[in-house]
């Protein structure tokens, strides 16, 4: 039987999202899980999330026995054998041909900073920016909306060799004392939003402008390629 399970986890305890041969991951745990319920299985993720960066809608897929029909059981069994850092939230059944990876459409990141000092508590969630100008950001995250070769907004090194990737939507907007980038695409490259904020970021301290942002996207100039910091970044939705 192929379910479908919706997690959130805190980035910070990891080396990443996907296994990999050295330094704990996300899966790691998640295989670690279904082990102890004795369930061997390949866990299929819908998306690679770096070191550090956190989730509230990360997607996998499973094959599991058919007799795990309760999956309200299953999901409490699972968490009560997950760290406090990872959490099942939903878990759904789904064509046996489904892939979590191959049939998302839109993937849906969320960055959020702050103009107020961190503290211990939240300082490995959101990223502590001084001066914070709304307007300008607003007006300049709406110029990656659209098709673009992001070959000069990711990191070296990564296993893509196709670096054309649509954003359909951005925004950048202020919920109670944080502020959020949040980015809608098909998919993105490694550390992408990471360079796109850290792009907006500079702007921001008049450091760069728009119109080097322009230029860097239709790859007419590299005028900057220094990421923003991971603490900062969600991945929020997975849309099929």
């Amino acid at each position: 039987m192929n379910l479908k399970f919706v997690i959130a986890y805190d980035g910070s305890l990891y080396q990443g999202s996907q296994k990999q041969p050295n330094g704990l991951t996300v899966e790691d745990k998640l295989l670690k899980a279904f082990k102890k319920i004795n369930i061997e299985t390949n866990i299929v993720l819908s998306g690679r999330t770096d070191k550090e960066v956190h989730a509230t809608g990360q997607v996998f897929n499973c094959i599991v026995p058919d007799f795990w029909t309760d999956f309200p059981k299953l999901k409490e069994v699972l968490n009560r054998n997950l760290p406090s850092s990872i959490k099942i939230s939903k878990i759904s059944k789904v064509a046996d041909d489904f892939h979590s990876r191959f049939h998302a459409k839109k993937r849906v990141y969320r960055y959020i900073i702050t103009s107020k000092p961190t503290n211990p508590f939240n300082d490995k969630f959101i990223t502590y920016v001084e001066n914070i100008n709304e307007e300008l950001l607003k007006l300049a995250i709406k110029e990656f909306i659209g098709v673009y070769d992001f070959k000069y907004f990711h990191k070296t090194g990564s296993d893509k060799d196709i670096t054309i990737r649509e954003v359909f939507d951005t925004s950048f907007y202020k919920y109670k004392d944080i502020y959020v980038f949040k980015f809608t695409a098909n998919s993105y490259l490694r550390s992408q939003i990471r360079l796109m904020v850290g792009f907006l970021l500079a702007i921001n301290e008049n450091k760069q402008s728009i119109e080097n942002l322009k230029k860097q996207l239709i790859l007419e100039g590299h005028f900057f390629k220094l990421p923003a910091k991971a603490n900062g970044l969600y991945l929020a939705k997975i849309k099929y």
